[in-house]
C-alpha cells in the first residue's frame, strides 16, 4: 500500500481543492474552486467524477454557495441558495449521490437561525460527508473482501478507487481489502472508453497500491471470461433502484450479461447513499448523454471519419438478475433486492437520527 492516501479532494483556506483527474496520469494538478460556477463546470467536465466525489464535491460546494449569498433576512438568504442548489443538483443527472448531498446540505441551512449559523453548518457537514465516505468506503471494502477469492481472476470496470470518492474506493476498494487480507487474485481492468478511467485512473491507482494488474480493452473481457480467466466481476454504481436495478458506467450491462452466460458472480459495489428508493425501476433512471466529441476524439486528436453521427451514452443499466449481490456498508444484499435494500436504508436513516 502507499504510504501517501490518494486524497482527490480537498478544503483549505475557504476554498475547495480538486485533483484534475483528465489529466491523471501524465500529470498531477489541483484546482482551485472559489466560485459556484467553477465547482459545476469541473463536475460536468468530469474534472471530479464517480457518484461519492461528486456527492463530497456537491457538499463543499453548497459551502461556497452559501458564502456567496448576501441577504439581509434569513428567508431572504434562503431562497436565494435555493436556484442556486437546483443548479448544483442538476450538474450531472444519473449520479443520485450528487442530489442526495446537495439536498442534505438544503436541509441543514433551513435548520439554521442567520446565514452565519448556515454557513457553519453547511461546511461542517460537507467536513462530515467526506469523512463518513472514507468510512464508509473502508466497511464496503470490509464485506466485499469475504467474496473475492484467493486466487483467480477480478474484474473491474471503469474506476471505483480513491479518485471516485472521498478516499479507498468502493469495487477498487473491495480488492484492496481482499489484498490487505493477503489474498492475491489477479486483477484485470478494462481501459473504460470514451474517457479510459481504467487506463487512466484504476491502473494508476493499482501501480500507486502496489497491486498487480493487467489493463485489458473493453472487447476483450468475454474472451478472457470464455477461457476461465476471471472468477468474479465487482463493479461500482452510480444510482441503485428500489429493485436492485443499477446504473453504472456504460459496458456494465454487457458485463453482467457475459457473466451470467459464463456463471461467474457479478457484484455491485457501492454505499447505502446510491441507493435510490424513490425510483421503482432502473427504467426510471435518467442516462445522462454527452458530447460526440468525447467519442471521435482522444486527447484532441480526432480517430472518426468527419460526417459521422455519434451515440454517446455516459451510463447503462444492469437489471437486478443479473446481479449476484450488492455490496454496501450495510453488509452484503442478495435478491430479492427491494427488501433488503428498503431496510437497509430504512435502518441507515434511523441511525442517523
Amino acid at each position: 500500500m502507499p504510504e501517501e492516501e490518494i486524497e482527490p479532494i480537498r478544503w483549505e483556506e475557504g476554498q475547495l481543492l480538486l485533483l484534475d483527474q483528465t489529466l491523471l496520469p501524465e500529470r498531477q494538478k489541483w484546482l482551485t474552486i472559489d466560485t459556484v460556477e467553477a465547482a459545476i463546470e469541473a463536475i460536468r467536465e468530469m474534472r471530479v467524477r464517480g457518484a461519492p466525489a461528486i456527492g463530497v464535491a456537491a457538499a463543499y460546494t453548497m459551502v461556497i454557495a452559501a458564502a456567496s449569498i448576501s441577504a439581509p433576512t434569513m428567508s431572504t438568504w434562503l431562497s436565494l441558495l435555493d436556484p442556486i442548489s437546483g443548479r448544483i443538483a442538476a450538474a450531472r443527472p444519473t449520479a443520485v449521490n450528487l442530489g442526495w448531498a446537495v439536498q442534505r446540505s438544503v436541509e441543514v441551512a433551513r435548520g439554521a437561525n442567520s446565514p452565519t449559523e448556515a454557513h457553519e453548518r453547511l461546511l461542517a457537514l460537507a467536513h462530515k460527508t467526506k469523512a463518513d465516505d472514507v468510512a464508509t468506503n473502508r466497511r464496503i471494502g470490509r464485506n466485499g473482501a469475504q467474496l473475492i477469492p484467493n486466487k483467480g481472476g477480478i474484474l473491474t470496470h471503469c474506476n471505483t478507487g480513491a479518485l471516485a470518492t472521498a478516499g479507498y474506493g468502493t469495487a477498487l476498494g473491495i480488492i484492496r481489502a481482499a489484498w490487505e487480507q493477503g489474498k492475491r487474485p489477479h486483477i484485470f481492468c478494462t481501459e473504460t472508453r470514451p474517457w479510459l478511467q481504467g487506463a487512466r485512473l484504476t491502473a494508476w491507482e493499482l501501480v500507486q497500491m502496489g497491486i498487480p494488474g493487467e489493463l485489458i480493452v473493453d472487447s476483450a473481457a468475454g474472451w478472457l471470461m470464455s477461457r476461465g480467466e476471471v472468477s468474479a466481476i465487482v463493479v461500482g454504481a452510480d444510482r441503485i433502484a428500489a429493485n436492485g436495478d443499477t446504473a453504472n458506467k456504460i459496458g456494465t450491462y454487457s458485463l453482467a450479461v457475459l457473466a451470467k452466460s459464463h456463471n461467474i458472480p457479478f457484484y455491485i459495489a457501492a454505499p447505502i447513499s446510491t441507493v435510490d428508493v424513490g425510483v421503482a425501476t432502473g427504467e426510471e433512471i435518467v442516462i445522462e448523454e454527452r458530447p460526440p466529441e468525447e467519442v471521435v476524439n482522444v486527447k484532441g486528436q480526432r480517430i472518426a471519419a468527419e460526417g459521422i453521427s455519434v451515440r454517446n451514452p455516459s451510463f447503462d443499466v444492469t437489471p437486478a438478475e443479473y446481479i449476484t449481490a450488492i455490496i454496501t456498508d450495510q453488509g452484503i444484499h442478495k435478491a430479492p433486492y427491494e427488501r433488503a435494500l428498503r431496510t437497509a436504508v430504512h435502518q441507515t436513516k434511523a441511525m442517523a437520527g
